[in-house]
């Protein structure tokens, strides 16, 4: 099932349970999951990209590995808001990987989110070659962590 936002995606997760955030990109996909209170979320892995069935295949193994609870997907939108090819991807994606889960999916902003994890690999000295390693699945973090602050501001905040 895909939300088009985080109050119906909460609505339809259970309360406890670890997400995972992914980081969409045509050569790979950054994986990354929240503990089971959905504090913090913690880079994973990064899957290479074959074919859709492949790369599902290998995305659903681990969330039944983790016992992930739902899926947050960056949503690359242009720096003005709008949605551009990217964008169309990444929900084409998400509509052919609901048809396989019954995991709830929904979307959140990813802008800057490869900026964010850069800098910050850039301040732990990682070298070039551990950032390109790294990169994707730190990005995820950076996406999972901004829809799991959220989710934690709604039920502060009611």
């Amino acid at each position: 099932m895909i939300c088009d936002d985080v109050p119906a995606f909460l609505a339809e997760v259970p309360p406890l349970g670890a997400l995972a955030g992914l980081d969409l990109g045509t050569v790979t996909i950054g994986v990354a999951v929240s503990d089971v209170l959905r504090g913090v979320a913690t880079p994973l892995e990064t899957i290479r990209r074959k074919k859709f069935g492949i790369d599902a295949a290998a995305l659903l193994a681990l969330c039944d590995r983790r016992q992930i609870a739902g899926l947050v997907l960056g949503l690359p939108l242009n720096m003005d808001g709008s949605e551009g090819p990217r964008c169309q991807a990444t929900r084409a994606f998400a509509r052919n990987l609901e048809k396989l889960t019954p995991l709830p999916i929904t979307y959140w902003d990813e802008r800057l989110s490869t900026v964010a994890a850069t800098r910050a690999l850039l301040e732990a000295d990682a070298s070039r070659k551990r950032r390109a390693e790294v990169i994707d699945h730190v990005a995820a973090a950076y996406i999972l962590q901004g829809a799991l602050d959220r989710i934690r501001h709604m039920k502060a905040n009611p």
